[in-house]
């Protein structure tokens, strides 16, 4: 497998973490600076750590985990969209500058997003790739075009004020969604 086409891998797989990290950006635009790399950061891990973890275990648990991968992004991408759909209709104010991206909240984003990387892992078993090349170049992929969105996500969310949230949960409703199609 080419670069070209392990990067292409990448950007493809982390498709769902750029739509997450852009709806953070939009409803935790507020985060201070230093604490903006957290979220590109999970993503980037758990999208290269699930490639190792899917060609390490092969085929063993696949037909397990293809089973039900759907339904973890359904259940938990939904429930944290419909969350912020809601409290973006309750439009507290206060509620708003409480807002928190906390780490609990990063590390199920991540996982949610990065189920689809371990299939892909598992398939890295039949071809002649290099895992660690390609799962640190996907990490890599994942955290800049995270980040890239986070950034993205913020100046939609100055635009967007209190809509942010509704938008940025409508999108993750609508990912948990399209998980299940």
């Amino acid at each position: 497998m080419s670069l070209i086409e392990i990067i292409l891998v990448g950007i493809g797989l982390s498709m769902d973490a750029v739509a997450v990290s852009m709806s953070n950006g939009m409803v935790y635009g507020t985060l201070p600076r230093r604490k903006w790399p957290l979220a590109p950061l999970f993503f980037g891990l758990f999208q290269g750590l699930m490639p190792l973890l899917g060609f390490f275990t092969g085929t063993l648990f696949a037909k397990y985990i293809d089973c039900y991968a759907e339904l973890l992004i359904l259940l938990i991408l939904g429930f944290i969209g419909g969350k912020m759909i809601y409290d973006g209709f309750k439009g507290d104010k206060e509620k708003a500058e409480e807002r928190v991206l906390s780490l609990k909240l990063i590390f199920f984003q991540a996982v949610a997003t990065s189920i689809d990387a371990f299939a892909v892992g598992i398939g890295f078993c039949a071809i002649n790739v290099n895992i660690f090349f390609a799962s640190s170049l996907i990490a890599a992929t994942t955290f800049i075009l995270s980040s890239l969105s986070f950034c993205i996500g913020r100046k939609f969310g100055d635009l967007l004020g209190n809509k942010a949230e509704i938008f940025g949960g409508t999108i993750l409703v609508i990912l948990a969604i399209k998980a299940i199609l």
